[in-house]
């Protein structure tokens, strides 16, 4: 008996082995069938309604405000979402899936069979998806509603941040550019969220958290101690200690003391710098990227500053014994048309250029190692400079139009450069100036290509809005309003980020007399660090662009007409002159570069 019961106990084990495979197997099996997220076991588990089946549809119910999972999805709900606040983060999506979502929480997103759009995790590659999304364009959707606290809804792709402008993709009416509409789908055709697109940062850094960040930096962020003395570390050192002890000003007719976080401060420092300020500009480098300026166009800032610093008389030196700060004098915009490879994927032959240019001059020079480059500075304006300064200019005092924080952005070092698109450069000053506030019948206006992932949603919620001009890329036609003409006429200028955090928008209102409104994450805006941004501009986050409208209407009329003066008044620190003039963008950008070396002085 105890010989059978040894031989029973094997086969009962084996059996129990087979029918748990056997188990399993059918919820794999289930699984594969039936839910095309390979979320069997979310779906059986959640308190929500589960993925329906047949036509890709996820229906959310209701919902709390907290992110549940569902499969490679997360649905951001809150109980009383609408289409207008919901958050969609879709990921990991195959070709032919769609998501459909039901009438009080969802929208539909239609995939079809263009260009991929890279999507993907983290713990996941990027799969191929067709870049354009219908969504509804419906009465609610366009129209916010304000009791809404849910983000709003968007799709972001996970993509390189260093692609090139791939013109307007978004369909428009022959005759007036605008936003061509889909009248029998009562459907908006949304450009697609190109795959070279930023993915939007989880961390954002406000305004008033940058104003703190600055001057903790102007506390503790020193640079490394110079590895022998100079006369010109003397010369710094005094004109910090004059700066710091400037009594207080109390009106200045040339200066309007709100722009400025300190103006008696700021008026010191420029003083010094136009009585002290040398600059030694190195010879070496060969043409186009080093000494030939691009004038014209959004990388225009570095190459008239390149331009005006070459002829200047009053701050270049040819002794760099005497210099205060050493130019490294290349064009980031001729680098990348000069030597990237269309449709390539890798930026090190750009990075390895800058490199060797860089052995040249610590090798002939000895000024670099003295301080490892923290008395050198640049100034670039493509979107491309963080990336290709990071490594071996890292030290540097680097002048970027690309300032963003998450892009290694460094307070009291790097200065914000302000992006201007200059379109004329023989006149830099044509058509500027707008029209007086009680002529300004526009809240608010936007026009431009479908650069990154922020745009395409600014479309979606705003470009129906009859007080809100909000289209893509505008054509000129006879007898209607032209770009310059809009930017002339409205009270607010949307100036939303595009590829990068950067947009010469911010610089094209202020030369409209238009209060520019920021929306751009992260951005560092122009000259940070000598004004003071909230006097004259408004910044919106991101997420809050369902609420644009509700935002701009909230402001006083008091403070819109004190913004529209300030605007008015900061003009003259934004505009490009032939030939340089007192305070001048010019001038603010080299003093900007000067107050930062002044402020990191560190004496032997």
């Amino acid at each position: 008996m105890g010989h059978e019961l040894r031989y029973l106990c094997p086969v009962e084990a084996r059996r129990l082995v087979w029918l748990i495979g056997m188990m399993f197997a059918v919820v794999l099996i289930v699984q594969h069938f039936e839910f095309p997220y390979n979320s069997v076991l979310v779906s059986i588990y959640s308190f929500r309604k589960p993925l329906v089946l047949g036509n890709g549809t996820f229906s959310t119910g209701n919902s709390s405000a907290n992110p549940k999972i569902f499969g490679n999805m997360k649905s951001f709900n809150g109980s009383n979402s609408t289409e207008t606040d919901t958050f969609l983060s879709v990921v990991n999506m195959t070709k032919n899936d769609s998501i459909e979502l039901s009438h009080n929480s969802t929208v539909d997103i239609a995939i079809t069979d263009n260009s991929s759009l890279g999507i993907a995790t983290p713990a996941t590659p990027s799969i191929a998806l067709p870049p354009i999304i219908s969504l509804p364009n419906s009465d609610t959707q366009t129209n916010v509603d304000t009791n809404s606290q849910s983000p709003m809804m968007s799709v972001y792709p996970n993509t390189s941040s260093v692609e090139k402008d791939i013109g307007n993709t978004l369909p428009r009416d022959e005759k007036s550019g605008e936003l061509q509409i889909d009248k029998s789908s009562s459907k908006t055709i949304v450009p697609a969220v190109n795959e070279t697109s930023e993915r939007p940062t989880t961390t954002v850094v406000s305004i008033s958290e940058m104003n703190d960040l600055l001057l903790q930096s102007r506390a503790s962020s020193l640079s490394m101690k110079p590895r022998w003395s100079s006369a010109v570390d003397q010369d710094l050192l005094n004109a910090k200690l004059q700066i710091e002890n400037e009594p207080v000003i109390e009106n200045d007719t040339a200066l309007y003391a709100p722009l400025y976080r300190n103006v008696s401060m700021f008026k010191k420092s420029y003083e010094l710098m136009e009585q002290m300020l040398k600059v030694y500009i190195y010879k070496e480098g060969e043409r186009p990227i080093f000494h030939e300026p691009v004038l014209k166009g959004v990388y225009g800032a570095e190459g008239w500053f390149m331009k005006q610093l070459q002829a200047s008389q009053q701050f270049v030196t040819t002794n760099p014994t005497k210099a205060h700060l050493f130019y490294l004098p290349f064009s980031s915009r001729m680098l990348e048309v000069t030597l990237y490879e269309p449709n390539s994927d890798s930026y090190e032959n750009l990075v390895q250029y800058l490199k060797n240019y860089l052995d040249v001059i610590v090798a002939r020079y000895n000024f670099w190692n003295r301080t490892d480059g923290a008395d050198h500075f640049l100034v670039a304006c493509h979107d491309w400079a963080p990336y290709e300064t990071k490594q071996h200019m890292a030290h540097c005092i680097r002048a970027l139009c690309n300032a963003n924080i998450k892009e290694g952005f460094k307070f009291g070092k790097d200065v914000s450069l302000p992006a201007s698109d200059v379109r004329s450069s023989q006149n830099p000053l044509k058509e500027l100036g707008g029209h007086p506030p009680p002529q300004r019948q526009i809240l608010a206006f936007f026009a431009g290509r479908m650069h990154g992932y922020l745009r395409p949603i600014l479309l979606q919620y705003w470009n129906k809005d009859p007080d809100m001009k909000i289209v893509g890329r505008m054509r000129r036609v006879k007898g209607q309003m032209n770009y310059v003409q809009y930017m002339k006429s409205s009270k607010y200028c949307i100036c939303p980020k595009g590829y990068e955090v950067s947009s010469p928008r911010v610089v094209e209102s202020i030369f409209y007399e238009c209060v520019p409104v920021i929306i751009s994450d992260n951005f560092v805006p122009p000259l940070f660090e000598i004004l003071n941004w909230e006097s004259f501009a408004v910044f919106v986050p991101e997420k809050e662009i369902p609420n644009l409208k509700n935002i701009l209407l909230s402001i006083p009329e008091k403070r819109y007409l004190e913004m529209h003066q300030s605007v008015k008044k900061v003009q003259q620190h934004f505009l490009w002159h032939t030939r340089p003039v007192k305070y001048d963008i010019f001038h603010m950008i080299l003093h900007s570069i000067w107050h930062n070396r002044v402020f990191r002085i560190r004496p032997r």
